[in-house]
């Protein structure tokens, strides 16, 4: 589709592919541990090669329809797959918003790639898809998460109780936006 390169991390974001199959199972497998506790509970077939393959052309038409877009984030180098950032849920209309998503390796913590990603992949999503608002979430314990957003300008809007069943439990998030500033 195309490439969006953030060179302050030496890195590239792409719309995830059928081709990605293997990279999208390797981050998987390297980061299950790492990923857990910020992750829904996963049926084992959930990391086949085969239902990889099948979210990821279903990944790649609803980016084709403009209904959801999941970057990869890629080292520039070596083109491992480093996180995902995904834009999803998007809503036309009146609304013109997106709720975002992202994880990250492990060993790519601690090194301003998330937050450089997630700028290049929001400036994408006002500039080019034309979204007003772009939502995220997180639980309040990931302060991670809550530093990256506040980066990014997100402002909180609210906490919902019992909101996502993530890590095998019914869990509150803090809830955020960012609005597109060329929307004045």
């Amino acid at each position: 589709m195309f490439k969006i390169v953030v060179p302050e991390n030496k890195t590239y974001l792409t719309i995830l592919a059928p081709q990605d199959t293997a990279s999208v199972e390797h981050y998987f497998h390297a980061n299950a541990e790492h990923l857990a506790p910020w992750e829904p509970l996963r049926s084992k077939d959930f990391y086949s090669t085969e239902q990889i393959r099948q979210r990821l052309e279903n990944a790649y038409a609803d980016a084709q329809n403009g209904v959801a877009f999941q970057f990869g984030i890629f080292d520039v180098d070596s083109h491992q797959l480093l996180g995902a950032c995904n834009f999803t849920g998007v809503a036309r209309g009146p609304f013109q918003a997106c709720h975002l998503g992202y994880s990250l390796a492990a060993q790519a913590q601690g090194r301003g790639i998330m937050t450089s990603a997630l700028q290049a992949g929001i400036n994408f999503m006002f500039a080019e898809q034309k979204l007003h608002r772009v939502m995220a979430s997180y639980l309040p314990h990931n302060k991670k998460s809550e530093r990256v957003l506040q980066r990014l300008g997100f402002k909180r809007e609210g906490y919902a109780a019992s909101y996502l069943k993530i890590a095998g439990k019914w869990q509150d998030h803090v809830l955020t936006s960012l609005i597109n500033p060329l929307d004045d």
